[in-house]
């Protein structure tokens, strides 16, 4: 099974790399990335095995090199794009190119190719903004250009769904360690914070809830979608519908001496929460652990602390 990546070199698809690699039918992973992030982990990561792992630096936007690319292989992942935290309301051109029209560059070209699955990672931000629950049969409403541009994405793999096996995830927030790990997310901002400066801060009265997926959950369910018969569609996929005020709380019994500083306390933020999809869920075969444990694993991966 040879496997493309696009975006690869990012904070889930490094990752996912290595998740895959355990797979003994997987012959050959192309990872393809811009390195817009100026993300070096990946290559330095010596859990790879390097005889079947390979890079292609290329944009999402170059069909002739996605064609090129595509050759030979049997499997999509589509990890890449430009990403919300913490400016989901701003140059929304770029969401527009990349998020939007990058992937219906790939999806013209997966159309001339000999791809049997794809995989288009998505993000419960199509859903906007809710006091509800939310479910899968939620109407989208996304309230910034990440989760328009991220809506106009699936409308483009969804034209694939009659012609491959295609699986559109929406995924929660994203946290927890890896070597490429993003720490303009919140948790792990949080984490960073607490660990090197002793001090996190929160905007609103912190109470808004969001839902967060960890990392290694994440990879373990998407790397699993190619060993279980699960119809082609959309699905969500998140962990726990968290507050940032229980967030902040977990992180305080880690690190007690931290100081929790509240900024504009009085303005109720948008929360979006998360029902369980289980439909999904039995693709999820990593080990149960608590959301202190992980956090408490975190942690111990610090080189260092600053208190």
């Amino acid at each position: 099974m040879k496997i493309l990546i696009t975006g690869g070199a990012g904070y889930i698809g490094n990752e996912l790399v290595f998740e895959l690699l355990r797979d003994p039918a997987v012959e050959e992973i192309i990872i393809y990335d811009n390195l817009s992030r100026k993300n070096f982990n990946l290559f330095l990561d010596t859990r790879n095995e390097p005889h079947k792992v390979r890079f292609v630096y290329g944009e999402l936007l170059d069909t002739r090199k996605l064609r090129q690319v595509l050759k030979g292989m049997d499997v999509v992942y589509h990890l890449a794009a430009k990403v919300s935290t913490p400016l989901a309301t701003e140059n929304s051109h770029l969401f527009e190119q990349i998020n939007h029209w990058g992937t219906a560059e790939l999806v013209y070209a997966i159309e001339e190719s000999d791809v049997k699955k794809l995989v288009y990672l998505s993000t419960t931000s199509v859903y906007g903004a809710s006091e509800e629950m939310t479910g899968i049969d939620t109407p989208p409403d996304p309230k910034t250009f990440y989760g328009s541009s991220k809506l106009r994405g699936e409308a483009h793999v969804e034209r694939l769904i009659d012609k491959r096996q295609v699986w559109i995830i929406r995924s929660g927030n994203v946290y927890g360690y890896s070597p490429s790990v993003r720490f303009d997310a919140v948790i792990n901002r949080f984490m960073f914070d607490a660990n090197f400066i002793g001090r996190i801060q929160i905007t609103g009265n912190g109470k808004q809830k969001r839902a967060f997926v960890h990392v290694s959950k994440l990879v373990n369910m998407l790397a699993n979608l190619l060993r279980h018969e699960l119809p082609s569609g959309i699905y969500n996929f998140s962990e726990h519908n968290l507050s940032i005020e229980y967030i902040a709380g977990v992180i305080k019994e880690i690190y007690p001496s931290l100081d929790m500083i509240f900024v504009n306390q009085h303005l109720v933020m948008r929360e979006i929460k998360i029902l369980p999809d289980e439909r999904i869920l039995p693709l999820l075969t990593a080990e149960p652990v608590s959301f202190k444990e992980e956090l408490t694993r975190f942690k111990e991966k610090f080189s260092f602390a600053s208190k």
